[in-house]
């Protein structure tokens, strides 16, 4: 199971998770911060929980790319 989670107040919209992993990771068009998608929010962290383990490498390479330091990805 992959475990992503994203502090999107912390988002300056750099756009470098959307570029990498696209299939995670979309631009709000209200505010230009990243959502992940289908994540669930709990006091500012929107945590994504799947059992797919291919979105794995596009999320540590988001991660590795995010200037902000604001996304976490762990593997279960």
């Amino acid at each position: 199971m992959v475990i992503i989670t994203l502090q999107r107040k912390k988002c300056i919209g750099c756009n470098y998770c959307v570029e990498l992993a696209p299939e995670q990771f979309q631009m709000s068009k209200k505010d230009g911060k990243s959502v992940l998608i289908h994540s669930q929010e709990r006091k500012g962290f929107h945590t994504l929980k799947s059992a797919d383990d291919n979105i794995y490498e596009d999320s540590v390479k988001a991660k590795e790319a995010c200037p902000a330091k604001i996304i976490s990805v762990k593997i279960k």
